[in-house]
């Protein structure tokens, strides 16, 4: 389901460039009308119903993910096109020319394309901080928690709850968001920066224990960690990507998964996916994790 170079993808890489060189304005144009051009094809060909959905997933993985984090009933089709990177790319034009509101339009509809998208999650989030919305900044925060595939996203979730919760004085919960944050050991300037001023005070990360750091962040609805589900989801692309002979990404999805939820728990649910995977086929209609369909052909062929 690797979403292959069409005409979008070619005016995608240009618009990149143009950014690199900061001709943010050039870039913008460029987009907006690749842009205008896909909601035009999308709003014809690609209806959402009850019955089905489009999306744009750029991996195996992302669709895997979100099959099983949403649960999605519907038949789900690849548009073929890279959708969530063109908004990804229009909404860092838009902020490069402090067009604001457009670049919070934009990541919008790059998280409907690809809801595993926590980058863009987390920076649409950000722009919902920057004008105040406060209920749609933690909902945003909080949505990264169970579809997070990466630690540093993980972390910027964590960090911004520490800083909501000491704001209403919840110092606990503070220093448990602190903790949780900290214990994937990844290098982030932001987080260097809140260790360093909680050091010594109520808000330590070390004055509490793993698990009353868990316990207090549970009580707020909050995980201690990530999502399980997701470092499966990691592991089995490791399993099919190691069938398949190729070793390098194998190993980089199994790396992911131990970032994530540490080496002992990601070694145990591989030692499990292999056990099951060893186990006899029930026949031709045992189910399994299918995978996104075609687009279903409507009219000519298109590149949005």
């Amino acid at each position: 389901m690797q979403q292959p170079n069409t005409i979008l993808t070619e005016d995608l890489e240009r618009a990149e460039g143009l950014l690199l060189q900061d001709q943010a304005q050039m870039a913008q144009e460029l987009l907006q009308r690749r842009a205008s051009d896909a909601e035009a094809y999308v709003d014809a060909n690609c209806p959402t119903t009850s019955d089905q959905q489009f999306f744009s997933f750029p991996t195996p993985f992302d669709y895997l993910a979100y099959v099983r984090v949403e649960k999605d009933p519907r038949t789900l089709y690849d548009v073929g096109e890279p959708l969530n990177r063109l908004y990804n790319d229009l909404a860092r034009a838009d902020v490069m020319t402090s067009d604001y509101q457009g670049a919070l339009e934009a990541l919008r509809q790059a998280v409907r394309w690809n809801p595993m998208d926590c980058a863009a999650r987390l920076n649409l989030a950000d722009l919902y901080h920057a004008a105040d919305n406060e209920d749609e900044y933690l909902a945003l925060t909080y949505s990264v928690f169970e579809r997070a595939s990466h630690p540093e996203h993980l972390v910027r979730a964590f960090l911004v709850f520490s800083n909501w919760f000491q704001k209403q004085g919840k110092t606990q919960a503070s220093a448990a968001a602190l903790r949780a944050a900290r214990s994937f050991q990844v290098s982030d300037s932001s987080l260097s920066a809140a260790l360093e001023l909680a050091k010594g005070t109520p808000r330590d990360p070390d004055s509490l224990s793993d698990q009353e750091a868990a316990d207090a962040l549970s009580a707020e609805g909050l995980p201690y960690g990530a999502n399980a589900e997701i470092a499966i989801c990691l592991l089995q692309c490791a399993l099919d990507e190691a069938q398949q002979g190729n070793k390098e990404d194998a190993a980089r999805f199994t790396l992911r998964s131990r970032d994530l939820i540490g080496e002992p728990a990601s070694m145990a649910l591989l030692k499990a996916l292999r056990e099951v995977d060893d186990e006899p086929s029930e026949g031709p209609d045992a189910p399994s994790d299918g995978h996104v369909t075609d687009a279903p052909a409507q009219g000519e062929d298109h590149n949005a």
